[in-house]
């Protein structure tokens, strides 16, 4: 027989095998196929391991910063993917998410859906040291994949190289360092017109 704890645990581990069924906007990196929402995850955690060196802060937590990654994402099983620099659709992105963070966190005991709610909205207001390294990881990630598979969602969305630069500077508020990178991405892929002015 097992507990109610147990069985509320399950179903939410059940439920959240739905990321791999949303697709990001982003190609994996031999442009082969666009990545899903797990696989972004995984990546960016794993990312947050080996960068974390170059965070702006010292001391910062790095087991709360892997676990923001691995559910940032979470509620894109209700509100779907929306690419960043689509304005029109980030103006009720929030909303969208803010139920299904209520719905999908809520089959959890009690104290995880408080922890995981609270994780959640902590990356995604961008105030604390954590959240700022996250944020910058998740804004990164992109960028090398755009890289690496020679701007083909930037061409099809036609993306320009100010759009890139503008929303993504906050990779500056968490790290100097793979800000000037970014930067160094987006400047060579210009260069070789994987995107334009």
């Amino acid at each position: 027989m097992i507990t109610k704890r147990l069985k509320k645990q399950i179903d939410f581990i059940i439920e959240i095998d739905k990321m791999k069924n949303i697709f990001r906007k982003s190609y994996i990196t031999d442009a082969s196929r666009n990545e899903n929402d797990a696989e972004h995850s995984w990546h960016i955690a794993l990312m947050a391991i080996i960068l974390f060196e170059y965070s702006n802060f010292k001391d910062i937590d790095i087991l709360k910063i892997i676990k923001m990654l691995l559910i940032h994402d979470i509620v894109e099983i209700d509100a779907g993917d929306v690419m960043i620099y689509d304005k029109k659709k980030q103006k009720t992105k929030l909303e969208k998410e803010k139920k299904a963070a209520d719905r999908i966190f809520s089959l959890l005991p009690d104290e995880q859906k408080k922890e995981f709610h609270s994780l959640w909205i902590e990356f995604e207001e961008r105030k604390t040291k954590e959240s700022k390294f996250a944020r910058v990881l998740d804004r990164l990630q992109p960028i090398i994949l755009n890289y690496c598979a020679k701007g083909k969602t930037w061409k099809e969305a036609n993306t320009k190289s100010k759009d890139i630069l503008e929303v993504n500077q906050i990779i500056n508020d968490g790290s100097t360092e793979l800000w000037k990178f970014a930067q160094e991405l987006v400047k060579d892929s210009l260069s070789k017109k994987y995107l334009s002015e």
